[in-house]
């Protein structure tokens, strides 16, 4: 089965990226296919290169990275949310006269439109957060 994750809750205040997480590390041991994760709303702050939690926490970002390369999954985040809570990529950075960018390696920046097309293509939509 093709399986899209939608992402809403911050790794911080909720439990929605770890569920979201160990939900894909499940379904993927069953056999199926995680084929695009998006990340929406508070759920960007996952894709943050700056995130620096105490060492006795998990880096939910880190996780998805490793989960994205192991098996070939698309980590999309919102380009609209992401721009709204200061996630940027090199080039959102420089449009908008940023000093820096922090978009964490393997996630991308797109539009709602990926997430659609994620819903078409893809036998469910599971989403995480509220």
């Amino acid at each position: 089965m093709k399986i899209a994750v939608l992402v809403y809750g911050s790794p911080t205040a909720s439990s929605a990226a770890a569920t979201a997480y160990r939900y894909a590390r499940a379904a993927i041991g069953l056999g199926h296919q995680i084929t695009r994760v998006f990340f929406y709303g508070e759920g960007v702050h996952g894709a943050s290169a700056l995130a620096a939690p105490p060492q006795d926490e998990v880096n939910w970002g880190q996780r998805w990275q490793q989960l994205a390369q192991e098996h070939e999954i698309e980590m999309i985040v919102c380009i609209a949310a992401a721009l709204r809570r200061g996630v940027l990529n090199q080039q959102e950075a420089q449009r908008h006269g940023k000093s820096a960018a922090n978009l964490a390696a393997g996630f991308e920046l797109s539009g709602l439109g990926q997430l659609a097309d994620a819903a078409l293509n893809s036998d469910r939509l599971i989403t995480f957060g509220g």
